[in-house]
């Protein structure tokens, strides 16, 4: 073999070792403590010191950045943790790395924007990780709805809900349900009606069993509030007509506002409070919930 020959292999050898220690090191570094659920540090936080590490394979390492997140996301899920500490650097590093991954934009901003423990409760994150989706993907509707449906369940911003629908709804293909839902947060804002809406277009839109099954929960709930209204109502007829606040069940029955003692969607009778509220025995079997809880608790 020639010199040339020689050196040629050799550095090819070189390159080789490096790239396999490269990436040896960054999965190394990916395997973040499966079973912690609160308190973890990511050992490298840079999107662009990762990049450099990664020798032209930005792409695979997006992929197993992504996988990282959901792994992660998932685990706390399940676990009910109140802190996802690791969740919007894994985001960060995984569209720093592939700009174009855009299920990580899309599922990535209803990871961050829930509440704890169904997410991480950083609403704003969302709405940044978002925005750099609509930089990446302008002419994608379903960005500008992910923007629209962060705003208005998570912000409770309406009227930058109805922007972000109003933009998307300018697309060429943009879906006519943008136009509908811009206008409602314009003249209706958080009624009960537009979140079912919205959350049946996230159950029909989203092929992630997890989120379909988001979606049936606060459909669920949607439901459940509105048996409690009606139920609440008729109690409160039966106050009227009684002149003071029923006492029990029986005496909403005996007015006639009742044929029975109303049950929860589980088949357990509801509970009758002194001062007139109804609620349920086992209010924790009933996640997204807005009425029926006990007095001074925090809805979901």
């Amino acid at each position: 073999m020639s010199a040339r020959a020689k050196t040629t292999a050799g550095f090819l050898v070189l390159a080789l070792f490096l790239m396999l220690v490269s990436i040896s090191s960054l999965l190394r570094v990916i395997q973040l403590r499966e079973h912690s659920t609160l308190a973890e540090v990511l050992f490298i936080p840079s999107a662009k010191a990762v990049k450099r590490m990664s020798l032209g394979y930005s792409g695979l390492l997006a992929d197993l950045y992504w996988l990282r997140a959901v792994q992660y996301f998932g685990n706390h899920h399940l676990a009910r943790a109140k802190e996802y500490d690791l969740l919007d650097p894994l985001l960060d590093i995984t569209v720093s790395l592939d700009p174009k991954l855009e299920p990580a934009y899309r599922f990535g901003s209803i990871f961050l924007a829930q509440k704890p423990p169904q997410g991480a409760g950083r609403p704003d994150l969302a709405v940044r990780l978002v925005e750099r989706g609509i930089n990446e993907f302008p002419d994608d509707w379903r960005q500008y709805f992910n923007l629209g449906f962060i705003h208005y369940m998570d912000r409770h911003d309406y009227i930058a809900a109805a922007e972000a629908f109003e933009r998307g709804s300018r697309l060429p293909n943009a879906h006519p349900f943008l136009r509908l839902m811009a206008a409602r947060m314009r003249a209706q804002g958080g009624d009960r009606e537009t979140a079912r809406l919205l959350w049946q277009n996230i159950y029909d839109t989203y092929p992630d069993k997890t989120m379909r099954s988001n979606a049936v929960e606060h459909l669920n709930a949607l439901r459940y509030d509105e048996m409690i209204e009606q139920i609440q109502k008729r109690v409160d007829l039966a106050a009227g007509e009684l002149g003071r606040q029923p006492s029990a069940w029986q005496e909403v029955v005996q007015t006639g506002f009742l044929r029975g003692i109303p049950l929860d969607p589980k088949g357990r009778p509801l509970i009758l409070m002194p001062d007139g509220r109804v609620q349920y025995s086992r209010p924790d079997d009933f996640p997204f919930v807005q009425l029926g809880l006990p007095k001074n608790r925090p809805t979901d």
